[in-house]
């Protein structure tokens, strides 16, 4: 009987650290995809220092730092609804974890409005206003809209992988003993606040 339950433990053990290795996996595949916009970005920056200097003076700074504020908050409340349900209090994690929701829904809220601003003044690929301005300033709204408009398809995937935590905590499939797939979840919304913090400076701050 001891045998049994030791295997049936090892092979939890091995299929959540195999869960574990896939996420990080696929972590690493979203950072190579960033990084190499990132890079894109840093060449052109170099090319036309002036224009985005321009153009990165008609972003809102404010809604920009606000938004920052809000999915650091975001993923303090993501460890810390992991870290409740680690020590059993399946309530407060789950009240963390819709707090999290809301943070989220609050930045795509603002990037709404940001951006339909924005698209109301004529600003957006191929419109143009934009066509009308120089290389480097239709550079850099392109990379603007490809990159935050990535990270926004992020920021809407972690919602609704969020979701899906909610409703396996209400029925019992993640709790305190098993709870990896809440763990990746948390890694993946840490990614996705990692890689707006590398976009706030490079886009809102340039000025």
């Amino acid at each position: 009987m001891s045998n049994s339950t030791d295997t049936a433990a090892h092979e939890i053990h091995r299929d959540d650290v195999g869960a574990k290795m896939g996420m990080w996996l696929f972590l690493f595949t979203e950072v190579l995809l960033f990084g190499g916009m990132f890079l894109v970005y840093a060449v052109y920056r170099f090319q036309y220092p002036d224009q985005f200097h321009i153009a990165g003076m008609e972003l809102n700074t404010g809604i920009g730092t606000m938004n920052t504020i809000i999915l650091l908050t975001s993923s303090l409340t993501v460890a810390l609804s992991i870290a409740a349900l680690q020590k059993g209090n399946k309530f407060i994690s789950l009240l963390f974890l819709y707090v999290t929701l809301l943070f989220a829904l609050m930045f795509m809220v603002n990037k709404y409005f940001e951006w339909t601003t924005k698209i109301s003044h004529g600003i957006y690929p191929g419109s143009p206003e934009l066509l009308a301005k120089p290389n480097g300033e239709i550079l850099f709204f392109g990379l603007y809209y490809v990159m935050t408009g990535l990270h926004g398809l992020h920021v809407l995937i972690g919602m609704i992988v969020i979701t899906y935590m909610i409703v396996f905590i209400h029925k019992g499939k993640v709790t305190s003993d098993n709870y990896v797939m809440l763990e990746n979840s948390g890694l993946y919304w840490h990614l996705v606040d990692l890689i707006w913090i590398f976009l706030f400076p490079l886009f809102y701050l340039i000025q």
